[in-house]
């Protein structure tokens, strides 16, 4: 590991899918997406990666350009009693995060100071939709990062595209490990997706990657 400083970038969105993330880190387009990622400056892999659960509520909103102009995931600013959401957390370089969260932001540059996140547990470091980087907690010594919007869900829901939550669908089953009914059971009900994707739609997409 040498001399770099490593933390867990935890995704609970599409980036769960590791070959998705993986275009994040050495650049490419991922399947379903309609823009190309620069990738990171270091193309290393992640040293190690597992799943991992989030005690923040998950929702989609806004319009995605990535996504064909759809709703995206994101979760919420503060635990919520009951809630969780899933995600696939690797094991990167403090720079790595910062070039994932750079690419998601359109290309915005940033640095974060790792004791001031954990002491404050989250700051909004950059003007956009995923600029605001939350503390989870450690692991393995290890603190661990994800990102979301800096709102507190007062903005309009808008469902994900079927190629978005296929990917999300597919992250589920394959890298967190999730049975299929239990797919089902997570996603219907979240806000963006209730009483805009049917359960069977949902059924649909599970099949298509089981």
């Amino acid at each position: 590991m040498g001399n770099a400083t490593y933390v867990w970038y935890a995704s609970y969105g599409s980036n769960m899918n590791r070959e998705r993330f993986l275009c994040y880190i050495r650049g490419g387009q991922p399947e379903g997406a309609e823009i190309e990622e620069v990738g990171c400056s270091d193309p290393a892999h992640p040293i190690k990666e597992t799943a991992h659960r989030l005690p923040f509520p998950l929702y989609f909103a806004q319009n995605s350009t990535r996504w064909q102009k759809k709703g995206v995931a994101f979760i919420g600013l503060t635990p919520l009693a009951g809630a969780y959401t899933y995600s696939r957390k690797y094991l990167i370089t403090k720079e790595q995060f910062e070039d994932v969260v750079k690419q998601e932001n359109n290309g915005l540059a940033f640095s974060i100071d790792i004791d001031d996140l954990k002491h404050r547990g989250r700051k909004a470091v950059l003007p956009s939709w995923y600029g605001t980087v939350l503390y989870a907690g450690e692991e393995e010594g290890f603190p661990i990062f994800t990102f979301t919007a800096k709102w507190k869900k007062e903005v309009p829901f808008h469902a994900p595209s079927f190629e978005y939550l296929r990917m999300i669908v597919k992250g589920l089953y394959v890298y967190v490990g999730l049975p299929q009914r239990e797919i089902v059971t997570y996603l219907r009900d979240k806000p963006g997706i209730a009483g805009n994707i049917t359960e069977e739609e949902l059924w649909n997409l599970v099949n298509s990657v089981s």
